[in-house]
C-alpha cells in the first residue's frame, strides 16, 4: 500500500520507518529538509520538501495512488487541514490526524478525521489505524511505557533460536503459543513454523521491532552466533 506521511519529527520518521519495514510503499512529508535525517540511512522511501497540505506537494508524493494519509507535524492546524485535503480532495481512504488539543480532536473526530492524540505508544497507535483492522498491542502497563503484542514472523526465522529474534528487535520474546497451549521460552529455544510468538518491547519502539520481525533475519545474526 502506498502511504504518505506528514510531519518527519520524531513520531513520523519512527512511523515512516515502520511502514516501510513491513513493506509498504512510504513518502514521507516535511517543510524542513534537515528533518530526514532522523530517517534510517537506509530508508527506502521517498523524502518531500513542501508543505502537507499544498496539493502539488501531495501530489509528488504520489497522494493520488494511496491507500492511507498520517499528518504527524507539530502543529495541529497543518494536520487537520492536510488530513482534510486527503480525505476530501483526493479520496484517501485511511486518514489519520495526531492532534494536541483534545477538544478540538473531538470536533474533528465528528467531521469523520480520526484523530490521535499524543501519548507514548502514538506511534503504535497511528500504525495501526493506517494498516490493521485489529488491535496490534495486546497489553500495556498502566504508565503506557511497555506493550506486549503478537508479531508476524517471516517465515525464515523458523528455525532459529528465540535468542536471535531478541538480538535483531531489541525486545523480549514474552510468551509464545505453540499446538494451543502457552510457554515460557527458554535460551535453547527454537521457532517452529506454527508458533504465535508475543514480544514485550518499550511502547515506542515496539513497531520497529515488529517490522523487524516481518523481514528475514540478518545475515549478521549468523557472525554473531546465530544458527
Amino acid at each position: 500500500m502506498r502511504v504518505v506521511v506528514m510531519g518527519c519529527g520524531r513520531v513520523g520518521a519512527a512511523l515512516a520507518d515502520a511502514l516501510a519495514r513491513i513493506g509498504h510503499d512510504v513518502a514521507v512529508i516535511d517543510r524542513d529538509s534537515s528533518a530526514f535525517q532522523r530517517l534510517p540511512a537506509d530508508f527506502p522511501g521517498e523524502r518531500v520538501l513542501g508543505m502537507g497540505f499544498d496539493r502539488d506537494v501531495l501530489l509528488r508524493a504520489g497522494i493520488e495512488s494511496a491507500g492511507a494519509f498520517a499528518a504527524v507535524s507539530s502543529g495541529d492546524n497543518s494536520n487537520i487541514i492536510s488530513a482534510r485535503v486527503a480525505r476530501e480532495n483526493f479520496g484517501v481512504e485511511r486518514v489519520v490526524a495526531r492532534i494536541y488539543d483534545a477538544k478540538r480532536a473531538a470536533v474533528y473526530e465528528r467531521l469523520g478525521i480520526p484523530t490521535i492524540a499524543t501519548v507514548p505508544w502514538t506511534t503504535d497507535r497511528l500504525l495501526n489505524a493506517l494498516t490493521r483492522d485489529a488491535e496490534t498491542t495486546k497489553w500495556r502497563d498502566p504508565t503506557g511505557s511497555v506493550s506486549v503484542a503478537e508479531v508476524v514472523l517471516h517465515e525464515d526465522w523458523v528455525g532459529r533460536r528465540l535468542t536471535d529474534l531478541e538480538s535483531a528487535t531489541g525486545a523480549r520474546v514474552a510468551f509464545l503459543i505453540r499446538f494451543g497451549e502457552g510457554m515460557l521460552p527458554e535460551i535453547k529455544t527454537v521457532l517452529q513454523a506454527s508458533d504465535q510468538v508475543y514480544i514485550a518491547a518499550l511502547a515506542d519502539h515496539l513497531t520497529r521491532a515488529m517490522g523487524v520481525a516481518a523481514l528475514p533475519p540478518s545475515p549478521d545474526l549468523d557472525s554473531e552466533g546465530g544458527r
